[in-house]
């Protein structure tokens, strides 16, 4: 029988003596029979953590600059001239064990969204937050910047990690948590600092119960007005475990709700996405909400409790947490639109369909260099402010679809995007709550604004920006001036052009974050600007090779490269996808 493990928490006199393997500490957890990770496999990964260690304290004694080589990226930004030495982490892609008594699972940072579910999944436990792309790691939804349609209630990605091991600069291997005792500060400093305070090597990630669908809800709006107010209504339900919203137009959206069940009834069929022939996501919601728009006209009375111009499917739950991944939410249709001369139909996107999922496409699109004129920003908002936003998205970029997506808001000092209502929206939206509190004769109004004043509203503006790059970066600056203005902020995994001092001003100042660098050895690193500005001489010069400037080769080319990866394979591969109740695709 193997001898199973648990990493050490120091407030804990009850664990037992103590292994070590390398520089490592392991010890045996003898308070509980629920156990985690086999000795093999945590011998694996403190042989793994010490070689890291190692590498990483001989370049901050020579003071040297090293980057972090994870094995793959779900970042847009443009590859940096003349690469440094790098720290090879890609072997910490292993969820080392499941706990479902402690509902825990240990997980290395390279571990991408679909292997985790796979882990989870037998044992009836889902993390709380997925990362919609199956490729996006455990350790980049940590150090990066993770929402999605469950952050309503759950928060970031990194809210529901426990714990994690980390490497500081010097070469120090150290555990953090929330725990007064086990560096508070570096936990929350870490969280969304890309990787200047130190390397994540693992986290403790909380799990919940799963159940087989996902009930989903699609309630269609005519405005964004109207959209912006039904995605606050449907975060105030109780029953919402999902919530998010897509505008097609500014008089054609749709809100997505789902709730977790194990109940479908037996004469509707499960509505899947991951298969080759299956709908697009984006595009099933659209044809939902249109079909459902002409009978909801038809409807004088909408109640509070279920609005009339609704559709339902029954996803089952992995379905569900990758439905966006086929198309990339709909950035892969600007991959038809680069290639004019192929036809953007379900036969083509059937007959391509290995191409078509997000880790291929982020292959393709760094490959291309056309990641230098996709614009894809991520930017929270409050909620008072989004629709002057879409007005400026619409006006400047035309892109459409737009994302929005409800986040629950963390305050300063974070690196996570956090917004500040301008004054005069907030004055208007305060006096909106003061009549409607009148009127109903109520006095929750005042409660449930200051709730809805703890949340934030993401708005995803994808697609092609300007050809000419001066054009591109210009439209990008007058992008991040008017989210500023508005109260908003970006989040920091795309483009980001910001000057240092206005950087730093976003987020209070650096003296916070330049005291946890003292603190933990770490200001030999990068700073979290030095590692997400992009400098706009580099984007001018976009392409590596001057052949790919000549269409389409960069576009042929970037195909190469994702081939050369074999990134299709996974989704080929991937045991997340539904097989129907007897093992069969539905």
């Amino acid at each position: 029988m193997q001898e199973l493990l648990w990493l050490p928490r120091q407030a804990q006199p009850s664990f037992g003596p103590p292994f070590k393997t390398a520089s490592v500490t392991v010890y045996l957890d003898s308070t509980t029979t629920s156990c985690l990770a086999s000795r093999p496999k945590m011998e694996r990964h403190s042989a793994s953590v010490a070689k890291i260690a190692g590498a990483v304290r001989v370049f901050f004694e020579k003071s040297e600059p090293y980057r972090i080589f994870h094995g793959s990226t779900n970042s847009t930004r443009p590859a940096r001239p003349g690469s440094t030495r790098a720290v090879d982490i890609s072997a910490l892609r292993h969820v080392l064990a499941v706990d479902p008594k402690r509902r825990i699972a240990l997980v290395e940072p390279n571990v991408p969204m679909d292997r985790l579910v796979e882990a989870t999944l037998p044992h009836g436990l889902v993390p709380p937050v997925v990362m919609e792309f199956p490729g996006i790691t455990a350790g980049g939804g940590f150090a990066g910047t993770a929402g999605e349609s469950s952050s309503f209630r759950y928060g970031f990605f990194d809210d529901t990690v426990e714990r994690v091991e980390m490497v500081l600069a010097d070469g120090a291997v150290v555990y953090a948590s929330r725990e007064a005792n086990e560096r508070p500060d570096l936990f929350r400093g870490a969280a969304g600092a890309v990787g200047t305070l130190g390397i994540t090597t693992l986290l403790e990630v909380r799990l919940m119960d799963a159940k087989k669908y996902v009930r989903t809800r699609y309630r269609h709006t005519t405005s964004v007005a109207e959209a912006v107010a039904a995605v606050r209504e449907e975060v105030a339900r109780p029953e919402n475990d999902y919530v998010d919203s897509i505008l097609f137009s500014k008089d054609h959206g749709v809100v997505i709700t789902g709730t977790l069940t194990d109940e479908k009834p037996e004469d509707v069929k499960p509505q899947t996405f991951s298969g080759a022939w299956d709908p697009w996501f984006y595009m099933h919601a659209k044809d939902r909400t249109t079909a459902s728009s002409s009978t909801a006209a038809s409807s004088s009375t909408v109640t509070t409790t279920a609005p009339a111009s609704s559709t339902v499917d029954y996803i089952p739950l992995a379905e569900y947490l990758f439905r966006y991944d086929r198309g990339g939410f709909w950035v892969g249709s600007a991959g038809f639109r680069y290639f004019w001369m192929v036809p953007f139909t379900r036969f083509t996107r059937w007959f391509l369909d290995d191409f078509l999922h997000t880790r291929m496409m982020y292959r393709a699109l760094h490959g291309s260099g056309e990641s230098a004129r996709l614009i894809v920003q991520d930017i929270a908002m409050p909620f008072e402010t989004s629709e002057a936003l879409v007005d400026h998205t619409a006006a400047e970029l035309d892109i459409w679809p737009l994302w929005l997506c409800p986040l629950k808001r963390r305050g300063p000092p974070t690196f996570h995007p956090f917004t500040t209502t301008p004054p005069q929206a907030s004055s208007k939206e305060e006096a909106a709550v003061a009549v409607a509190a009148k009127a109903d004769d109520i006095t929750p109004a005042a409660n449930n604004q200051a709730q809805q004043n703890e949340m934030m509203l993401n708005i995803g503006v994808w697609g092609w920006g300007p050809v000419d790059p001066a054009a591109f970066v210009q439209k990008n600056r007058e992008l991040e001036a008017k989210v500023r203005e508005l109260g908003g902020m970006k989040w920091l995994y795309a483009h980001t052009y910001y000057k240092p001092d206005e950087f730093w001003s976003m987020y209070g100042g650096r003296a916070w974050y330049d005291a946890l660098r003292e603190k933990y050895q770490a200001t030999k690193l990068p700073s979290v600007w030095d590692k997400v500005h992009v400098d706009a001489d580099v984007a001018r010069g976009k392409r590596a090779h001057w052949l790919k400037g000549i269409w389409p080769f960069g576009g042929l080319w970037g195909v190469v490269k994702s081939i050369e990866s074999k990134d299709y394979m996974l989704h080929q591969n991937a045991t997340w996808k539904w097989k129907g109740e007897k093992g069969k695709r539905e």
